[in-house]
């Protein structure tokens, strides 16, 4: 038997390609870490045999959109608007952050996600501070054993609203010590704060950086009052707008100006959690769809919201058909306008196009790398197994990802991720967590900063971009 063969015997198989479709039961064969073959019976096959009876097999999911470095602090923001967070955070603990600290954060972060189904993770890192940061963040996504994409979004004082500070140089040197190829596990972006939270002449400056360093860049748009300054009309007015710049949110930009990210190429990335939580706006998932643009989907920030990628699917689907279910007709139609499918296709094979990587992963073709799931089908969950889709958008959680396949590696299996990694990452965090909260004392406008739920900071207030 080959150690680099695996065969997935007999489960539910959703593969997000359409060519291929799905199969009530099927088996799916890995070879050298990509995805071989899958069909109802492969027969006899030399290779390790994991029994997928009673789970359902599909592609791992993809989050477009994470401030990983935050993990340890999870829950704090869970009743801040986004002016507090952009105090709380931004303006205030992110200052305090120890290399050491960016470094358990981001191994938390990556670990809960891989636990969690999630196999590709693009890190909004924007609080690397000094190159040190720098190198603990990668290191945390590199120990993770998770698919990553390493945004650098620069330090803390690079988000005086609105900044004159151009990107941290040390960019370059990150890209050419740690991503000289595109074919390893985890590669790299760049993180810009964009028109919205940085003058236009950075903006324009700063794309030009990452463009010179040939790395794809995501930057945040349409955040709540923030948003409706016009910032893609701008951004377009300079002839900056490109397929190489994933937006995120996008709640509050007017409708031409999603027009002119879709006819740009550009791609999507949605929270619906955060984005209905902090005052962001509706999600735009109706309005991208309209345009034709397929968003993909974010976690955020956990300081506010859960760590999976369930919830938010479940919150982007019920969300949209509120508003669909608000305009005029709509109890005439003959059918819903947004599916399970698509919210699921959101969540893995647009989530891959978003980070560049859907010629790699986001679904199980043949040939893509093997970045599965199996989550257990076979509980009072989900049996019986009527619309699989359907029931993993609105019925699974994290509790039913039993095993996890990252290029073809088995990271997790009978529900447990394997070594010590998940003891490690919790351990790590919590110390992270209780010196920054020890360190908060000696800063002046820290003093209020504590655990527990009762911290609220008082919210940003800027002007006109």
């Amino acid at each position: 038997m080959s150690s680099q063969r695996v065969l997935l015997r007999q489960g539910a198989v959703i593969t997000m390609d359409d060519d291929l479709g799905d199969f009530a039961t099927a088996d799916v064969l890995v070879e050298d870490g990509v995805v071989a073959d899958v069909a109802p019976d492969l027969g006899d096959v030399d290779a390790e045999i994991i029994d997928a009876r009673g789970m359902i097999v599909m592609p791992g999911l993809v989050d477009t959109h994470r401030h990983t470095w935050q993990a340890a602090l999870r829950g704090i923001a869970a009743d801040w608007t986004l002016g507090q967070y952009m105090t709380g955070l931004h303006l205030g603990l992110s200052a305090l952050f120890r290399p050491e600290d960016t470094y358990a954060g981001n191994l938390l972060g990556a670990v809960e996600a891989l636990d969690s189904g999630i196999t590709t993770m693009l890190d909004w890192s924007h609080n690397v501070n000094t190159p040190e940061h720098s190198d603990a963040a990668v290191q945390g996504l590199f120990e993770s054993g998770l698919r990553a994409v390493f945004a650098h979004g620069g330090g803390a004082d690079m988000y005086q609203v609105p900044s004159t500070v151009p990107h941290d140089d040390d960019v370059r040197r990150v890209r050419d010590r740690y991503f000289s190829s595109n074919d390893q596990l985890c590669t790299m972006a760049m993180a810009l704060r964009g028109p919205q939270f940085a003058t236009l002449d950075v903006t324009e400056s700063d794309l030009r950086r990452a463009r010179e360093l040939g790395l794809p860049v995501t930057l945040h748009v349409g955040d709540g009052e923030w948003g409706r300054s016009r910032p893609v009309t701008r951004m377009k007015e300079r002839g900056l707008l490109g397929p190489d710049i994933t937006y995120v949110h996008c709640n509050t930009l007017a409708d031409d100006e999603l027009q002119d990210i879709a006819d740009s190429g550009g791609s999507v990335s949605i929270a619906p959690d955060i984005e209905m939580q902090m005052g962001h706006g509706w999600p735009a998932t109706g309005r991208l769809m309209g345009v034709g643009v397929r968003p993909s989907l974010s976690i955020d920030t956990c300081v506010s919201n859960s760590g999976h990628m369930f919830g938010t699917m479940q919150m982007c689907l019920a969300t949209q058909r509120a508003i669909d279910n608000e305009q005029p007709g709509a109890s005439d139609r003959p059918a819903v306008t947004l599916g399970s499918r698509d919210v699921l296709s959101f969540a893995t094979l647009d989530g891959a196009r978003a980070c560049g990587l859907d010629r790699k992963v986001g679904s199980l073709s043949r040939g893509k790398q093997a970045d599965i799931v199996l989550l257990r089908a076979d509980t009072l969950s989900l049996a019986p197994l009527n619309n699989p889709i359907g029931q993993v958008v609105y019925a699974a959680h994290p509790g039913l990802v039993d095993t996890v396949l990252v290029a073809g590696r088995v990271v997790k299996s009978g529900g447990k991720l394997h070594g010590d990694i998940a003891e490690r990452a919790l351990r790590l965090a919590e110390e992270s967590r209780d010196s920054l909260f020890d360190r908060t004392r000696h800063h002046d406008n820290l003093t209020d900063a504590r655990a527990g739920g009762t911290w609220q900071p008082a919210p940003l207030v800027t002007t006109e971009l």
